[in-house]
Formats: structure tokens, C-alpha cells, sequence
């Protein structure tokens, strides 16, 4: 019998700033044996301009991937390799910062509606070092799979009912899902017992555990315990949550602003090339 992942534990976002003054919430930040790999995620979702306008203005990577989702509005960003472009409602950018990038993510719009979501996930330490690299993914190339009636599944990256998201090749091999349940229906998604999984809650209300205890509202974090499959069933309004999981790497986290490493040396390493202008390697 498969067991379903009880849950952990639970917690609110907390509202911060980041970048110039942008307001947003932050459902975790930090280098957690239950989160490994994934290190933080922020919601940004406001739609007053001066909440988010300042945008995130140019600042380095080194040692992680950032993948930035968004349902509504424009981020355009830039890079000090001369990358650029859009991402847009429904598009994924996947940036690998591996051995480091200076990039800024400043608001396309001045006015409307802006909501997305960064997460961040930990790279092995054979990779850290390794070359940075984008993939912008459009929402055209993002599977959308209707599982049963009422059950809407984006899928970013891992795989659904035989659907596998477009971000492969990733050594934690990741599942990062965007799930849409009507009212009172039943989800269950099996994830591979060695990996860690966490929810978080976008619209509505959910039951995140087997016996229903608890209905579960907007940004609410979920962190799962052990198991083989996650099972989420709507209440009356129905709910939508992002899923993701990954294979744990186990390795100790040196982690300050922007950077993570594997120890305090590689930190300040970072850190003085950052400042000396030694910061981009030309692979």
C-alpha cells in the first residue's frame, strides 16, 4: 500500500521587502533537512504599483538555480552575460547561476496586477562551479493536463499521468507543479519516498493529509513528511497550490544574500571576487 505523506508542519508567509523595496511574502528561507533542495520561496503578488515598481535591480548568483514563475504581469531581465528578455503570464524562467551571474529583474508594467513566484534550489556542489545558463520556458511549451473532472495540472517540471514538464536534466530531479482542484475533489500524486515535497496554497482551501483534519487557506505553507504520494482534497470553494519536490542533497549549506556555498571559504571567496570584479568566470 502506498502511503500518503503526512504532514510535517505548518506555516504563514510573512510579509518582507527584497530588492529596491518590493513588498512581498516569503513562505521559507532557509537551509532546512525537510526543504533540501530548495533553500526559499517568495510570492509576489500586488496590485499597487508602488509595491512593486522598484523591481529587483542588478545583484549577483553564485552556487543556486532561481526559478521565477508568473501568473500575471511582465518581468523583464537582464544579465552581465547580455542575456534579456520578458517572462510573462503563464512563463517559467529556469536560471542556473552555477559559478556566478549579475542579473536585474525589474516590473514590464506600471500599473495592474503582478504575481509570481521565486524559488530557489540548491545546486550539488560538483555543479556550483558549473557554467550559468537560462532557460526561458513559455506557457506554450508548459503541459496542461486535465486528470479527472475538476483536477488542472501545469506542469513545470517532473512528470503527470505520462505528461513530463519541459525542465529536464536536472540532477535533484525536481517536480515543481501548478494544481487547480474544483470544488470537492480528490488529487493524489505519488513522489519517490527518498524525496522531499512541500505545498503552498495560492487560492482557496485544502485538505493536505489523509484524515482531513484541517482545511488549509492561502499562503500556507505545507511541508511534508515521509511517505510514497501526497494526497490534497478541495473543500467547498476549491483550491490551487504549487507542489514541488526534489531528491534531497545532503551537503552542508554556507549561505549569505544571494550566494550559497558548501563552506565559509567559499563564501568569502565569492564575496571578494564579487567586489575585486572577479566575480564572472568566462567558462
Amino acid at each position: 500500500m502506498a502511503v500518503v505523506r503526512p504532514i510535517l508542519r505548518l506555516s504563514h508567509s510573512w510579509p518582507t521587502r527584497e530588492g529596491a523595496g518590493v513588498r512581498l511574502k516569503r513562505a521559507f528561507a532557509q537551509a532546512d533537512r525537510a526543504l533540501d533542495p530548495f533553500l526559499l520561496l517568495d510570492d509576489f503578488h500586488s496590485d499597487e504599483p508602488q509595491d512593486y515598481v522598484a523591481g529587483f535591480p542588478w545583484h549577483p548568483h553564485r552556487g543556486i538555480e532561481t526559478i521565477t514563475y508568473v501568473l500575471h504581469g511582465r518581468l523583464r531581465h537582464g544579465d552581465s552575460l547580455g542575456n534579456q528578455g520578458v517572462i510573462g503570464p503563464g512563463d517559467v524562467q529556469w536560471m542556473t547561476a552555477g559559478s556566478g551571474i549579475i542579473h536585474e529583474e525589474m516590473p514590464d508594467q506600471e500599473d495592474g496586477l503582478l504575481w509570481g513566484f521565486q524559488l530557489w534550489a540548491n545546486l550539488p556542489a560538483a555543479q556550483k562551479m558549473m557554467p550559468p545558463r537560462y532557460r526561458d520556458v513559455t506557457r506554450e511549451r508548459i503541459p496542461a493536463v486535465e486528470l479527472a473532472d475538476g483536477i488542472h495540472v501545469k506542469i513545470i517540471c517532473g512528470e503527470v499521468d505520462g505528461h513530463r514538464g519541459p525542465v529536464q536534466d536536472i540532477v535533484t530531479e525536481p517536480t515543481y507543479l501548478d494544481v487547480s482542484l474544483a470544488p470537492n475533489t480528490t488529487f493524489h500524486h505519488p513522489i519517490p519516498r527518498g524525496h522531499n515535497a512541500f505545498a503552498y496554497v495560492i487560492e482557496g482551501k485544502g485538505f493536505f493529509d489523509e484524515e482531513c483534519a484541517a482545511l488549509i487557506g492561502d499562503t500556507q505553507l505545507i511541508v511534508f513528511d515521509r511517505g510514497d504520494q501526497i494526497r490534497v482534497g478541495s473543500g467547498d470553494e476549491g483550491v490551487r497550490f504549487l507542489l514541488c519536490a526534489g531528491k534531497p542533497l545532503g551537503e552542508p549549506v554556507a549561505w549569505r544574500g544571494p550566494i550559497v556555498m558548501n563552506s565559509e571559504a567559499e563564501l568569502q571567496t565569492a564575496f571578494r571576487e564579487f567586489y575585486e570584479g572577479a566575480f564572472i568566470k568566462h567558462h
